[in-house]
């Protein structure tokens, strides 16, 4: 079962009609990346299968999708959060801030139940280097080994940051179960081990046309098109 939720932060920053000619925003955001462009949306990402997801589900005509790597010059931002949540409007208010842009950012991980939860926000680091799928997954199948529950779940936080300091957050979140070998060459990270609930095939054999109806990512951005400004980028 996947589930859905969201909510809207109250903003970090005056609105425009509060600030004057000397606000954060005009003083710190250079052109061309600040009012010129207004259906620009940056994406908070490098990971080249994250930013594919969120481009193939929110993507449409008139808005222009932008990785960090198109945009020259924007910091690495450090994910000490607690939550995804908190991770992800960290990474959307800083390279928000530091493009000038309207900025999603996603966390996501996975939840192992019979591991209190873990590896959680440290999913991608489980194993001490970030983005090492196979030593990550090698540790989970090791601390399993015994055990005879195998549920998890896979969870997402998808943030938008306006220039103006709106903030908004949808979160999904996708169970299913942790089998014992990774099968299937498709999706990345834990995907070869996750099955997802109704299914026998793990994310990385059911392809992307089925992982973006029903992963945890896909729930949150679902909930994000219906609920963020997507359409009024101003």
């Amino acid at each position: 079962m996947c589930e859905l939720s969201s909510f809207s932060g109250h903003p970090a920053r005056p609105s425009p009609e509060s600030q004057n000619e000397n606000c954060w925003f005009d003083a710190r955001c250079p052109p061309p990346y600040n009012r010129g462009h207004p259906m620009k949306l940056l994406i908070s990402s490098r990971n080249a299968h994250k930013i594919r997801e969120i481009r193939d589900i929110l993507g449409r005509p008139g808005l222009d999708l932008l990785s960090v790597d198109d945009v020259p010059g924007l910091p690495d931002v450090d994910e000490d959060g607690d939550t995804f949540a908190a991770n992800a409007l960290k990474k959307a208010r800083e390279l928000c801030r530091a493009s000038g842009l309207w900025t999603i950012a996603d966390d996501s991980g996975l939840e192992v139940d019979a591991l209190g939860g873990a590896p959680g926000v440290h999913s991608a680091r489980y194993a001490g280097v970030h983005g090492d799928d196979g030593a990550n997954n090698a540790k989970l199948l090791r601390e399993l080994e015994s055990a005879a529950d195998r549920s998890a779940q896979f969870h997402s936080a998808i943030a938008l940051v306006a220039p103006d300091g709106r903030e908004w957050v949808a979160e999904g979140i996708c169970r299913g179960r942790m089998i014992h070998e990774p099968r299937g060459t498709g999706g990345f990270g834990y995907d070869p081990l996750f099955v997802p609930d109704g299914f026998d095939q793990t994310f990385a054999e059911l392809g992307s046309d089925v992982k973006n109806r029903i992963s945890h990512r896909a729930r949150a951005l679902a909930e994000a098109r219906r609920t963020f400004p997507l359409d009024n980028l101003e």
